[in-house]
């Protein structure tokens, strides 16, 4: 396949596309470097099958141009922050949904027809059932990123029915693993790295989360879209368990040998749009054959790791 990836010097983007030049496909990546790091993908551009391209989704041209001969867009480029939506509203309509627009619109002109989605857990809100299956009705955002993605997601299948184009849409739990740059894991290693003595807990520490390591998270995908004929097909990603923030922390403690004090801010969630329990029904991707290899302890240890060996990550954010 010639393969398109947004996002590609970011956490899961540069997994991907390390996979996608191991088993022989081209691929073509487009990153701003807002978050995205160049070290990333230091790897793929020895490749001569990697191209890799400077641009903004926002500019439509560029993106046009830099797409242009490609087979299937993985659009993987999106912004993430989540907890700090609310100090910058148009934030994610402009990265998350209009980005996505610009992506489909590339698509149409060129007459790609193909479009692999990164979407999230976060479009369920407070979800009505657990575990959370992908027809569960969508109850009221929480979130301006859950709304970005969710709006996304509606372009998408409009597009593909305007259009004829094909699409696969995941929705991910948080993800975990190697070039991991963010989410709670992070934070609390950053923490106890810089102050090993205490660590400061937004919300109560029992909000129920689960977490997909990201080597799982690709077999996931690519395995839909080998698997899948259907106009839009729609998979959570994610694992049949789930832990509390206190247990994650039990073991990034472990891991690092230290024993804090556990300031917690209170409160049954740690900000506006952080859903206590995230739990998704993932039976579908499962039905195709697809069995993670991780479980959430194995992912946040593996993770807590990868930072201890990369310590430059703690300076980029």
């Amino acid at each position: 396949m010639r393969c398109f990836v947004t996002g590609c010097a970011g956490f899961i983007g540069s997994n991907l596309v390390d996979r996608l030049l191991a088993l022989g496909h081209d691929v073509s990546g487009y990153d701003n470097l807002s978050t995205g790091q160049l070290s990333f993908i230091e790897e793929a551009r020895s490749s001569s099958r990697f191209v890799f391209t400077k641009g903004d989704l926002l500019d439509v041209d560029r993106l046009t141009a830099a797409m242009r001969g490609s087979e299937i867009v993985f659009h993987l480029a999106a912004n993430a922050d989540v907890r700090f939506g609310t100090q910058h509203p148009t934030k994610d309509l402009h990265q998350n949904t209009i980005a996505t627009v610009n992506v489909l619109e590339a698509m149409r002109e060129l007459g790609v027809a193909r479009i692999a989605f990164s979407s999230t857990g976060s479009v369920y809100g407070e979800a009505p059932i657990f575990p959370t299956p992908e027809n569960s009705p969508i109850p009221v955002q929480t979130s301006l990123y859950g709304a970005s993605k969710m709006a996304a997601e509606s372009f998408i299948e409009a597009y593909c029915e305007g259009f004829s184009m094909q699409a696969f849409v995941f929705r991910f739990v948080s993800i975990l693993g190697e070039r991991y740059t963010h989410g709670h894991v992070f934070d609390f290693y950053k923490q106890l790295k810089a102050h090993p003595e205490e660590l400061y807990v937004l919300g109560n520490g029992k909000q129920r989360k689960s977490y997909l390591y990201v080597q799982d998270c690709i077999d996931a995908i690519l395995m839909c879209i080998e698997n899948c004929q259907a106009r839009v097909s729609i998979f959570n990603l994610g694992l049949d368990e789930y832990c509390e923030v206190n247990d994650s922390i039990g073991w990034i403690c472990e891991e690092l040998g230290v024993r804090p004090e556990l300031r917690y801010a209170g409160g049954d969630r740690g900000w506006v749009g952080d859903n206590p329990f995230i739990f998704l029904d993932c039976s579908a991707v499962r039905a195709l054959g697809w069995r993670p290899k991780l479980s959430i302890q194995q992912g946040v240890r593996r993770t807590v790791r990868y930072l201890q060996q990369n310590s430059e990550l703690l300076e980029i954010r």
